[in-house]
């Protein structure tokens, strides 16, 4: 009798573990998947900005039409990588297409800004100022959030990977997450020049 006693003993505290493992695990997971919708936040805040920002320099550079588009194709793409990224973040495909696509709106958006600074009534305009402004403080934001998600999945990846989650994830299907990582061309990653 005290042995079936013992043996159901261990065997509840087997379960009891493996419950306790599986909810880390999840709670882990929810944590990235959260800080990742944080991000979307923020980068849905910037893809609205954008449109205003266009429509602020159209009456300004009637003659950069071909930036103006590449500037809204950006963040076209940038909303729909973005709008994938949310179904499963963490996936590597999602991820690397929503790095890719927030790269080449932040290249077209520096052409644009680029050029404004060509336009002398577009730079003192009020509105493009408060743009602009606006757009620099959701960029400073998206990069907090972004940090924000490359912890929790840290957390996650390193939770799913310990002895003995890796047996509880396995069994479960907890897929390893991935980190959201900023994509620069080679020559964004170069030291910029200044000179007086």
């Amino acid at each position: 009798m005290t042995a079936v006693l013992v043996l159901l003993g261990v065997i509840a505290f087997l379960v009891v573990f493996v419950i306790g493992l599986y909810n880390n695990l999840v709670t882990l997971r929810n944590r990235f998947k959260n800080a990742f919708a944080q991000i979307d936040v923020q980068l849905k805040r910037r893809y609205d900005l954008i449109p205003n920002l266009v429509e602020t320099a159209k009456g300004y550079m009637k003659h950069e039409r071909e930036t103006l588009d590449a500037v809204i194709q950006a963040r076209n793409g940038a909303f729909n990588a973005s709008n994938q990224a949310a179904r499963n973040p963490g996936d590597a495909a999602a991820m690397q297409g929503l790095a890719n696509a927030e790269s080449a709106l932040s290249g077209a958006l520096g052409r644009l800004f680029a050029l404004s600074e060509a336009y002398p009534d577009l730079k003192a305009n009020q509105n493009m100022l408060a743009l602009q402004e606006e757009l620099t403080s959701t960029e400073n934001r998206i990069a907090f959030a972004r940090q924000a998600f490359n912890d929790a999945v840290t957390s996650y990846n390193t939770g799913r990977e310990k002895f003995p989650n890796n047996l509880i994830a396995n069994l479960f299907h907890f897929a390893p997450a991935d980190l959201l990582e900023a994509t620069e061309t080679p020559e964004e990653k170069k030291a910029v020049k200044v000179s007086f």
